[in-house]
């Protein structure tokens, strides 16, 4: 198994503790995997158990992943922020009661940016064959802003990626070129139930593509 390296962790903490964020979740998986898939951040449940994808979301995963004949062991699994983003909001009990709770939120820019080298490093060490980006933010992690699921999902592109240069403070492109295939983020399929079509047909695509170069 891969562990990315405790200083990287710890630098990873320190860079993201003045934001509104809990937790700090590992990527998970072999050194050599199958793939790689890239989410956006952990939840709730993820911060509990320290693992990526163990909520509703993960089960979903796991069920793309068995349709092309995989397991959570054969691919490595990291996000590009580790940390939980939050915002509190209001959930009205069912005795009446308003309570305050805390609610998942997309990672922003500077958080994206804070865990950078975590990510580029996950990257450079597993060199993974494929990378599976799963929503917006994963694509636009390594490919671009203007990157959107919606327009490129199921296409497998050949593409430089974005990495973090801390002596620009930006995103550069590298020389490398990777095979990136980007679909929809499991938890998707929750509030917009139309997309699960569309995942899943992007998954039988992949799944043909693993055969081919299998």
């Amino acid at each position: 198994m891969y562990k990315i390296a405790d200083d990287l962790v710890q630098l990873g903490i320190e860079r993201i503790k003045e934001f509104p964020v809990e937790g700090f979740v590992r990527g998970s998986g072999p050194l050599h995997p199958a793939l790689m898939l890239v989410g956006e951040a952990p939840g709730e449940n993820e911060v509990e158990t320290g693992i990526p994808f163990t909520g509703r979301a993960g089960k979903e995963l796991m069920a793309s992943l068995e349709s092309v004949g995989l397991a959570r062991e054969d691919v490595y699994i990291t996000s590009a922020v580790r940390s939980r983003p939050y915002k509190w909001g209001s959930k009205k009990e069912r005795n009446g009661t308003m309570t305050e709770r805390k609610y998942n939120r997309a990672p922003t820019k500077k958080e994206i940016i804070a865990h950078a080298p975590i990510l580029d490093t996950e990257i450079r060490d597993i060199h993974p064959p494929l990378i599976v980006t799963l929503g917006n933010i994963g694509l636009q992690r390594l490919v671009g802003p203007k990157a959107k699921v919606t327009q490129l999902h199921g296409v497998l592109m050949e593409t430089p990626i974005l990495m973090w240069d801390e002596d620009k403070q930006a995103f550069t492109e590298t020389e490398e070129v990777y095979h990136i295939f980007p679909t929809f983020h499991p938890a998707s399929v929750f509030y917009n139930p139309p997309v699960r079509e569309l995942k899943d047909e992007d998954w039988r695509k992949l799944g043909e593509l693993l055969r081919i170069n299998g």
